[in-house]
């Protein structure tokens, strides 16, 4: 039987399971947290509710309707996409396959503050380990990060790289990191370079000669793992037609991480769109 994963648990992902679950098709909704809207204490311009109700109950109110249509909700943190016959969705904790993608992880984090890199972004600068390794093959490099997500890319890194040192920008780094890998907890104060990353500056005046650095800065948002397979973003956004599909085929969007709007209803409204897309996707 044709499947889909679905990345979120918000409006956007369950209002998308609620569809795909419904067109029999085995689906599975992947999250680690509620993001912004679990911290919201009173809405009350959402259609259907007579009284202001709380991010978090609207959210756990959802969950429990996909639920009672046999939604496969699985709490754990997405590291990454990759695609080989079919998608392939890497966690802290599993692995797992599927024939139609939703990534509905709200907007992604911003970027860290860090003089020069946006200057060389792409010039040294990468957001994919898997995708750009290869590039990197036999240099010293880096990445940005201080969790599990970090140190995903910093074990892609490690076949082809002559070394990999973490970057925690000041942060203790939360996972045991093997010993291969070098870790550097010092607080960044830029990133300089002739046309391509050089050097890491320290606030301490000390410095690091890399090729290459990889950001990989809290958890994958939707547009890091959208970058993994390829798929066209801009902005922090997420490129999708008017079917809510990306630029690769069986890899869809909805909610925040494809910009406009921010609110629930529009969440809904695109992640309802997705599921529909992705039950005739399949179907074909």
């Amino acid at each position: 039987m044709p499947n889909a994963i679905i990345i979120g648990t918000g409006p956007a992902g369950i209002s998308a399971a609620l569809y795909t679950i419904r067109a029999g098709i085995d689906t599975i909704n992947i999250g680690k947290d509620h993001g912004a809207l679990g911290k919201a204490t009173e809405i009350e311009n959402y259609y259907g509710f007579s009284q202001p109700i709380s991010g978090k109950d609207l959210i756990s109110n959802g969950i429990e309707g996909a639920r009672r249509l046999g939604a496969n909700i699985i709490s754990d943190e997405v590291l990454g996409i990759s695609y080989f016959d079919r998608f392939i969705v890497t966690t802290k904790e599993n692995e797992y396959h599927a024939d139609s993608i939703i990534i509905a992880t709200g907007a992604s984090r911003a970027t860290p503050k860090i003089s020069g890199l946006n200057e060389l972004e792409g010039s040294g600068i990468s957001y994919c380990a898997v995708c750009d390794a290869f590039f990197y093959r036999g240099k010293d490099v880096a990445v940005l990060g201080a969790g599990e997500y970090a140190l995903h890319e910093a074990l892609a890194l490690l076949p082809t790289s002559k070394s990999v040192t973490l970057l925690t920008n000041g942060k203790q780094p939360s996972p045991a990191i093997p010993d291969e890998i070098k870790v550097n907890t010092k607080a960044i104060a830029s990133l300089q370079g002739n046309n391509a990353l050089e050097t890491v500056v320290f606030q301490d005046g000390t410095t690091l000669s890399v090729s290459g650095l990889f950001v990989a800065n809290g958890v994958a948002g939707s547009t890091d793992l959208a970058k993994k397979v390829g798929a066209a973003t801009e902005n922090n956004r997420i490129l999708i037609d008017e079917n809510m599909a990306t630029t690769v085929p069986g890899l869809f969007a909805a909610g925040d991480c494809t910009g406009g709007l921010m609110q629930i209803s529009k969440a809904v409204y695109e992640g309802a769109k997705a599921g529909m897309a992705v039950i005739k996707f399949l179907r074909k």
